[in-house]
């Protein structure tokens, strides 16, 4: 299976859609991959928390609809990365999208862990409820996004749905990249699984990014590793190894204390 990690750059000096049309033809450039993944809040930046109101949209907005002709172009599975949805109540959430190679909508997933201990994300968005799984015809895929990496029972939950493959959009932070490494190789060997974690390049909000999107295999090994700019990580795998992992190091048959699939809050 071919993958492509689209670490695209998020400055302030770009509008909206201007990036929007951008991502677009990069996604459209990766038609000989399976598999192709955006990073997270690509259109207003993970940090621009003042730009959220104002560049929310529907589910089924300007950034859905630009993604899901892409997807249908490219002829790949799309994981578009994350958005700021404007739910019908108003509440907004960072919401993330998953299209078929026919450009259909096949999930969407609303972040569980919201960041900024009382302030930014954690008070301006609603949390998700629900782990959401996907199934491509080669893996199962499970979604979580930036933050949700710190945690691992999320991760437990979607291995239990059936998820061999865990991607993980972020608009992760510089100064705390050696955690972003550490933990996408902890998630990685914790559930014998495959770890595809994307994030964004640049600064926004004076927020420098971390870059460095990764690609991790059920032993914990680094497939491939992005540098901290703007750039395509395309890496080839074999999702079968999930299972053969699991079947030749068996300890997640040796669990004592699990989480049921269901649903939150």
């Amino acid at each position: 299976m071919l993958a492509s990690l689209i670490q695209i750059a998020v400055n302030p000096d770009e509008s909206v859609n201007s990036r929007r049309e951008r991502a677009a033809s990069l996604v459209v450039g990766q038609r000989e991959a399976d598999l192709v993944v955006l990073p997270e809040l690509w259109p207003v930046g993970a940090f621009a928390h003042d730009a959220f109101a104002d560049e929310a949209e529907p589910l089924q907005g300007p950034t859905h609809d630009t993604m899901a002709k892409a997807a249908a172009e490219a002829g790949v599975w799309l994981h578009a990365g994350s958005f700021v949805e404007r739910a019908e109540d108003g509440t907004l959430y960072n919401t993330s999208l998953v299209f078929s190679p026919e450009g259909e909508r096949a999930a969407s997933y609303r972040k569980i862990h919201r960041f900024g201990f009382d302030k930014g994300e954690a008070v301006l968005m609603g949390a998700g409820e629900e782990l959401v799984t996907v199934a491509l015809p080669e893996t199962t895929l499970g979604l979580a996004t930036c933050y949700d990496l710190r945690f691992p029972e999320l991760f437990r939950g979607l291995v239990d749905a059936g998820a061999e493959t865990l991607v993980v959009p972020a608009g992760w932070p510089e100064r705390r990249r050696s955690h972003w490494t550490l933990l996408a190789q902890a998630r990685a060997v914790e559930n014998q699984a495959y770890v595809l974690a994307v994030g964004s390049s640049g600064t926004h909000a004076g927020i420098e990014q971390a870059g460095h999107s990764i690609v991790v295999d059920p032993w914990g090994e680094v497939l491939a590793e992005a540098g901290a700019d703007e750039e395509v990580l395309t890496v080839e795998f074999d999702p079968a190894k999930a299972t053969t992992t699991r079947e030749q190091f068996p300890a997640l048959k040796d669990r004592r204390l699990g989480l049921a699939p269901r649903r939150l809050g």
